[in-house]
């Protein structure tokens, strides 16, 4: 479980006045910031006497996964509203939909004329994970029309919103309200970056959390989203700053410095990333993800061995069912490199299995780049024809290294059909013409067969364009065939032709050597 996926803006709607209220407000900005050891520590003095403070004390908990101790927590005040929707808050989040609702509504029904707030509590809890994002849209809703400046419960509405079908520019409109009346709005900025950040639009993504850096620079949230958004746009030095900063502003527990690591790692830090996830797991902070960031770290650093210990570390202590295709993926190329590759393609087809996406290509076509590397070509030449297979429709290139792969790993007769669906789906392709007749060419490698001759033949005779120009060495093979095989039926005049056509091109080949040698002996003599 992960409440951390959608923590809502949480309203500070405490009753508590002077000091106590200034030290709730903070501990609320602390749990919008997702510093829950800095909320629990503000909280905790004030939970046993104040409702209110108890119920934020129990999110705060939550935030850091303790649900153990939320639950004892939110059960302090049984018949408050917040804290019957903290209640619901745990039965969404261990998937007890109808008993979560049924919760929620009950904390609703306590809200009065005048008094709003269990509407507000309830609306929060039937939008966290695993809860009604419908519903809860539907009630901050109707909270915005007797409440229409009030800027938290605009953002948890916005938050809600885009968890539904095409919720996201609902939502970016009301972010959108929030800066316009409070241009100072720090989690507003942080929320429109993460829209934009969701639709890879990394620059505007990169603006929006730079405004929320601006508007709180003590806020480690755009930090955070900063230095990822960095990451996909390819500037490394960045991210570090920004993974750097958000240590310095977050609450420095073990979840931040894990969060810290991953941006290492992200940023290709790799050594440092490595460093501090050993440091963790010293201090007794042992997760089993950790072996993952530095299996993957030590693997990007080519140190195959220890990046095979370390993954085999993650998959006996990881819960099979947080493991990813990407575990898999990285896990098949590690054994592809220390020499086992028959057991890497095990891995990269469960990589393949658990991948949930509909097109898988970029998948099959990483493995088969990874092949490659290792120059297991026929492997590569597989993985290429799994993207055809799945995807007729794909680039012409994928159809082409298909075969490319599987001639170059001898398997001639796999190779001759990828070129033969090539010229199938592309017969504006001359290569695949060509490829036709090298692979007929390297199944009769004397030419005795002539079964290269037809493919050489029509592509010599498709035009030269802009698309493709025939290079010299292709047309060196194309001629050398067709030289040996006129030679082999005894057709000498078509012979010389075609060495004539090879010297044009390589006055030294080999070829043409060995058979004016041969041609220039008297005939029945063939050596002393």
């Amino acid at each position: 479980m992960n409440n951390k996926k959608t923590m809502l803006a949480i309203a500070f709607m405490g009753l508590a006045v002077g000091a106590n209220a200034q030290s709730m407000e903070e501990g609320i900005k602390m749990l919008n910031y997702e510093r829950y050891e800095s909320a629990q520590k503000i909280l905790q003095p004030m939970a046993a006497g104040n409702a209110r403070a108890n119920y934020y004390l129990g999110l705060a908990q939550l935030g850091n996964e303790d649900t153990a101790a939320a639950r004892a927590t939110f059960m302090k005040f049984p018949e408050d509203a917040a804290n019957i929707a903290g209640l619901a808050r745990l039965d969404f989040a261990q998937g007890k939909n109808t008993e979560g609702t049924t919760k929620a509504l009950q904390a609703a029904a306590k809200a009065k004329k005048k008094d709003t707030e269990p509407q507000r509590f309830a609306a929060d809890a039937l939008a966290s994970d695993g809860g009604s994002p419908a519903m809860a849209v539907d009630l901050y809703t109707k909270l915005l029309e007797k409440d229409p400046n009030n800027a938290s419960l605009r953002i948890a509405f916005a938050d809600a919103s885009q968890q539904l079908d095409n919720g996201a520019g609902k939502a970016m409109s009301s972010y959108e309200d929030v800066i316009a009346k409070d241009p100072k709005n720090s989690l507003a900025y942080s929320r429109i970056g993460k829209l934009w950040y969701a639709a890879r639009k990394y620059d505007s993504a990169l603006v929006n959390y730079a405004r929320a850096k601006e508007a709180d620079p003590t806020n480690p949230l755009p930090y955070r989203d900063l230095a990822n958004a960095y990451f996909y746009v390819g500037k490394y030095e960045l991210a570090k700053q920004n993974s750097d900063e958000y240590l310095k502003y977050s609450d420095k527990s073990t979840e931040d410095k894990i969060q810290h690591a991953n941006l290492l790692y992200l940023a290709k830090y790799y050594p440092d990333a490595i460093a501090e996830m050993q440091q963790l797991i010293s201090e007794g902070a042992e997760k089993p993800y950790m072996y993952r960031v530095i299996g993957y770290s030590q693997a990007e650093t080519k140190d195959y061995a220890n990046a095979l210990i370390n993954m085999d570390k993650f998959f006996a202590k990881q819960d099979p069912k947080k493991v990813l295709p990407s575990d898999y993926m990285y896990y098949g190329k590690i054994l592809a490199q220390t020499g086992k590759p028959d057991e890497a393609d095990t891995y990269f087809n469960k990589a393949v299995a658990a991948d949930t996406s509909k097109d898988k290509s970029e998948t099959y076509r990483s493995i088969a780049e990874g092949f490659v590397e290792l120059k297991a070509y026929g492997k590569a030449g597989e993985w290429f024809g799994k993207i055809v297979a799945e995807k007729p429709d794909t680039k012409v290139m994928d159809y082409f290294n298909w075969g490319l792969y599987k001639y170059y790993g001898k398997e001639y007769e796999e190779a001759g059909k990828a070129y033969a669906a090539m010229h199938a789906k592309y017969p504006e392709q001359p290569s695949a013409v060509y490829w036709q007749g090298r692979v007929a060419a390297a199944i009769d490698p004397e030419a005795k067969t002539g079964a290269a001759l037809p493919y050489f033949n029509d592509w010599l005779k498709i035009p030269d364009s802009e698309n493709y120009t025939k290079k010299s060495p292709d047309l060196i093979k194309a001629y050398q065939y067709i030289a040996l095989y006129n030679y082999n039926t005894g057709n000498k005049a078509e012979t010389k032709v075609y060495m004539d056509k090879i010297t044009a091109l390589d006055p030294n080949d080999g070829l043409v050597k060995q058979l004016k040698d041969v041609m220039a002996k008297p005939a029945g003599k063939t050596g002393k």
